[in-house]
């Protein structure tokens, strides 16, 4: 190893990225790669991770390698699999980023028994066999860092969101019981909680100017987030400048939290239809017809 490879804050480490080819899963293997941490992409689609791959190989530094497997974050045994890739000889990663999750503007109404638990093992399941799976590797080789994707609308819930919230407040609960759980291990477990970031589940606000002006509008900072924004919070939060934080969600979304949230009504139409939405709000059953036929 060069002595400018040495020179870089992760150097030798390696990190395992749960949906890695997303918009946020490069944007964090790409702040790791920078200081020398080769990384593990873990996604469902090999096209989509080998685009990802082609990307980010120019941003590698000090030797830093990048993996990829492909699996789903919501089966156990590919997560095992993925971690297997990215320990290497050490038997364990030093960092596991689980940033699968999301959501689509979906009323109460419009939800059943199984969108709501689908819902739910998304953004849940995939944080949990993230932690669950990184535990015996991490304590055998003295500690790690997890780093949880959360949302601001973990705390502030949205209105058509409720689901979502729901599912991003547990996980910066999972991020907190987890850390305590998890601490006499030296394993660190965090949370970060973006605002509207740009990506392929927000294509429904960045991919129209009115859209995307009336989101920004809400944001103190004035603009909407980039994969970039969320990288470098996962990198601090992955290295040793973080080595006495763990428990913790940070709020990553240009001071969303210092206003009222979005009213995401202006969108309902378009995704289910003028009439449809006149019966949500109306309090209506618009499922009702449905069931019936």
């Amino acid at each position: 190893m060069t002595n400018a490879a040495m020179d870089l804050p992760l150097s030798g480490k390696s990190a395992l990225i749960t949906g890695g080819s997303g918009a946020i899963g490069s944007g964090s293997a790409a702040a790791l790669l920078r200081d020398g941490c080769s990384v593990t992409l873990l996604a469902r689609r090999q096209d989509a991770l080998e685009r990802a791959r082609a990307r980010l190989l120019p941003l590698a530094r000090g030797g830093a390698t990048i993996r990829l497997v492909s699996g789903d974050a919501l089966v156990g045994a590919d997560v095992q699999r993925a971690l297997g890739v990215a320990s290497g000889q050490r038997g364990a990663v030093d960092v596991c980023v689980a940033t699968v999750g999301g959501t689509t503007c979906r009323p109460l109404l419009l939800h059943d028994g199984k969108s709501v638990m689908d819902e739910l093992a998304l953004n849940v399941q995939s944080a949990f066999l993230a932690i669950r799976h990184c535990i015996p590797g991490m304590a055998a080789a003295g500690g790690g860092s997890i780093v949880l994707i959360s949302s601001e609308a973990a705390v502030m819930p949205p209105e058509w969101f409720a689901i979502y919230s729901t599912a991003k407040a547990a996980v910066d609960a999972l991020a907190r019981a987890s850390a305590q759980e998890l601490a006499r291990f030296r394993i660190r477990v965090n949370a970060i909680r973006p605002g509207l970031t740009r990506a392929e589940c927000s294509d429904f606000i960045f991919g129209s100017e009115d859209t995307r002006n009336w989101a920004t509008s809400k944001y103190p900072l004035g603009r909407l987030g980039e994969p970039e924004d969320i990288g470098a919070a996962v990198r601090y939060l992955a290295g040793p400048e973080s080595s006495w934080v763990t428990g913790q969600s940070l709020s990553v979304s240009g001071g969303a939290e210092l206003r009222s949230p979005l009213d995401f009504t202006r969108v309902l139409a378009p995704l289910y239809g003028e009439a449809t939405v006149a019966r949500v709000i109306a309090g209506e059953d618009p499922l009702a017809q449905s069931r019936a036929q």
